[in-house]
């Protein structure tokens, strides 16, 4: 679909949505899943004292388990909006969210609440593959990494904000009050979503939900070289963040001092990403998805080689940490919506399943390594700093074999 057929399908809805609109509600349906991660990061010592946990690194738990139920239920919800169309399966998710929310408001073990946070997790998993196959059925291209950068522009700046504003609410009430303000902000996403949001795909491009279909419709994405190479590529990258937000709490309150400021210095990091989101958008039409993206895996590369020789030497004070982790979170904004339109890129005709596979296995290996490496957090930085390392190199490396070896070129059409 072009770019013109593209806006002209959208505002021919039933319930037309104007470009900003539409941009805006993208954004605030994908911001569910980084609000429910990243305001939990100050209640985690709340927590683990209410549950009697003494396990230093057990309460990552309520933040792993969230992605591994936003990971799984991404397989489930692309073959469904392939099939039933985009606004159920959206819709539903987003209940199940709230309810889910419930739940944790009431949880009297942390059995519960974990199994809570797994439920909040296959909630989001609807938003986020629906939120990129919605863009992906309007737009194409250059265009498309355009929109979603704007749109991943709010979606990234959510965790500047977040963990301030979980602290914010544990001054007023304790760490069940950030699952009441979860619940209230995906109730009124819900209502504008369901209100406002048409249905991009037509009944006549629907999806087959028949096991044989499905399975040929992952096939086809999987043997997809541009499409799995990014997916993992991007998985790496992503895993390196994922440490970085389990351990955070750990390593500004345990090695830094920082104590209940620590979301400040979230703060200042996270900033670097969201505005590699809008520098995205302006130029990714003139420079181009795999420009950008690859001089910025470069840089991800360099920075993180100088974070982990800072480490070993034990020359890694807070401003310069702060500094390179910026640095790093610039170029992982920088990356991530390209990514994932070059890997979207082949697969407009079975964009949910696509957008399904690729967030699951973005996700899933994602919470492998981040997991890895949050557990690994030994009171010093030197696991943290190896993990980068070792995350953009293999990173790169699967971006050279996808390129077969040529980085900032794409090999048929410019995108």
């Amino acid at each position: 679909m072009t770019d013109t057929n593209a806006d002209a399908f959208v505002s021919s809805s039933h319930r037309p949505m104007g470009f900003p609109e539409f941009v805006v509600v993208i954004a605030s349906i994908m911001a569910l899943n980084p609000l429910a991660m990243d305001m939990m990061l100050p209640a985690l010592p709340d927590i683990a004292s209410a549950f009697h946990i003494t396990a230093a690194n057990r309460p990552q738990a309520v933040l792993s388990t969230f992605l591994i139920g936003f990971g799984l239920g991404q397989f489930v919800t692309g073959p469904l909006s392939d099939h039933f169309g985009r606004r159920p399966v959206l819709v539903d998710g987003m209940a199940l969210y709230c309810i889910a929310s419930v739940v944790a408001i009431t949880a009297s073990s942390f059995e519960t609440l974990l199994l809570a946070r797994l439920l909040q997790g296959l909630g989001t998993s609807a938003t986020r593959v629906i939120a990129t196959s919605i863009v992906r059925d309007c737009y194409s291209g250059r265009r498309m990494a355009s929109v979603m950068s704007l749109a991943m522009m709010v979606f990234i700046a959510v965790p500047v904000i977040s963990p301030s504003l979980g602290q914010a609410v544990l001054l007023l009430t304790q760490w069940r009050g950030i699952f009441v303000v979860l619940m209230l902000y995906g109730a009124l996403a819900l209502i504008w979503s369901a209100l406002r949001m048409p249905e991009t795909l037509p009944v006549t491009e629907r999806k087959s939900l028949a096991i044989r279909d499905v399975l040929a419709a992952f096939r086809q994405t999987v043997t997809n070289r541009q499409t799995l190479g990014y997916a993992l590529a991007a998985g790496l990258v992503l895993g390196s963040l994922f440490a970085f937000v389990f351990s955070s709490q750990q390593v500004f309150t345990g090695i830094y001092g920082l104590g209940h400021y620590f979301p400040l210095a979230f703060a200042a990091i996270a900033i670097g990403t969201a505005a590699a989101g809008f520098l995205n958008a302006r130029f990714v039409g003139r420079l181009g998805m795999r420009v950008i993206s690859h001089g910025a895996l470069t840089g991800f590369v360099a920075v993180a080689g100088i974070m982990l020789l800072a480490a070993k030497l034990q020359m890694l004070p807070l401003p310069l940490f702060v500094v390179l982790s910026a640095l790093m979170m610039f170029a992982f904004g920088l990356m991530m919506a390209n990514f994932t339109s070059l890997a979207m890129e082949p697969q407009g005709h079975i964009a949910g399943t696509a957008s399904s596979f690729y967030g699951s296995i973005t996700t899933l290996v994602g919470i492998g390594v981040g997991t890895a490496i949050g557990q690994a957090y030994d009171g010093t930085l030197l696991p943290f700093a190896t993990g980068f390392f070792l995350c953009t190199l293999a990173s790169m490396a699967v971006v050279l074999v996808v390129e077969k070896g040529r980085l900032f070129r794409p090999h048929g059409t410019p995108v």
